[in-house]
């Protein structure tokens, strides 16, 4: 299955980078490009294996995912239970290392589409889409890491848990 890739080092530790990445509600929107709505599942409150989530992204499609690992500070996995029409498949996995004075944020898609006679055209076309798309997503959460509005209600996710 074809992959995107986009990483940046941002200036704070690994644990507070993550709980940057996880933000939702009016917090999440200040500084995610993509997501319009985003909103918990099933009755969750909180992120876990197994807990779903519904996103309509701000060009309009909507995916259902559901978490499939969930290890702060460290990383974070998803895959699409249902969603726009012309994807097989799609995941995307966060992983966040220290590196020097901060952190190495990775993210990562992975998809493919159908139907499958299609892919020799869709991939492409996917990589040139959602590599522009990821690429802007974590410029975004790199601006989002020096924001003190995201950071305050990062770090208070992380006192709550």
């Amino acid at each position: 299955m074809p992959q995107v890739t986009a990483q940046t080092h941002v200036p704070i530790p690994p644990d507070l980078a993550y709980a940057v990445s996880q933000t939702h509600g009016d917090v999440r929107k200040r500084w995610d490009p993509f997501i319009r709505q985003q909103y918990f599942l099933d009755g969750a409150t909180e992120p876990a294996v197994g807990v779903r989530t519904f996103t309509r992204a701000r060009v309009g499609p909507a995916m259902i995912s559901e978490y499939v690992s969930w290890r702060p500070p460290t990383s974070v996995g998803m895959t699409m239970r249902s969603g726009p029409w012309f994807f097989e498949r799609f995941g995307g996995g966060w992983r966040f290392t220290a590196d020097g004075d901060g952190t190495l944020a990775v993210w990562k898609y992975t998809y493919d589409v159908r139907p499958a006679w299609l892919a020799p055209i869709a991939h492409p076309i996917g990589q040139w889409l959602l590599g522009r798309e990821i690429t802007a997503r974590i410029n975004a959460f790199a601006r989002a890491c020096e924001d003190p509005v995201v950071l305050a209600a990062a770090r208070e996710s992380l006192t709550e848990g």
